[in-house]
């Protein structure tokens, strides 16, 4: 079992707006993410992902305003302070893994962002560096909508994407 390391881990969220006329694509990211992988080097088909949790509160973008507005009225995070992740399948996993490969599969499961749960399918490669590490990336796309992210009417603010990206880079170590 492989324990989410926060110092090197990482969940980011991007998302298209047009900010005072200008195009960009905002990113959001924090470091308060935990979960664990189970690995099973023997029999790969038995392998798991737990309950990925992230706080909510602590996601920060380049913008003071923006963090505002997310925290207080997009997610409203002194309600929801945690969006979580709970795996329900892991699809497409090797027959065979080991120490020093890379491998690619999606993990199925239930993104809940305040009181929404919506079925997701994260595509994640990881890579077994050694018998107490693994690395890698996940990402999945959502949409807005779908959640009821309801972005605030402000004047300078506008064609917000309803698609947004969310990624997790990881390294997990077995405790």
């Amino acid at each position: 079992v492989y324990e989410l390391e926060q110092s090197s881990s990482t969940v980011s969220f991007s998302i298209f707006e047009e900010l005072r006329g200008d195009p960009t694509t905002v990113i959001g990211i924090t470091d308060q993410v935990a979960g664990q992988i189970l690995i099973d080097l023997e029999n790969p088909s038995a392998s798991q992902v737990g309950l990925v949790q992230v706080n909510a509160r602590t996601l920060a973008t380049d913008n003071e305003n923006r963090n505002r507005a997310m925290r207080n009225e997009i997610l409203d995070t002194d309600q929801f302070e945690l969006i979580s992740f709970e795996p329900i399948a892991l699809q497409g996993l090797p027959d065979a893994v080991e120490v020093g490969g890379t491998y690619t599969f999606d993990i199925l499961g239930n993104l809940t962002i305040r009181d929404i749960t919506q079925e997701v399918v994260f595509t994640a490669t990881i890579a077994i560096d050694s018998a107490s590490q693994v690395s890698g990336t996940a990402t999945a796309e959502v949409s807005r909508s779908a959640y009821s992210l309801i972005i605030p009417s402000v004047p300078f603010v506008a064609n917000v994407s309803d698609d947004i990206t969310l990624s997790i880079d990881f390294l997990a170590t077995t405790p």
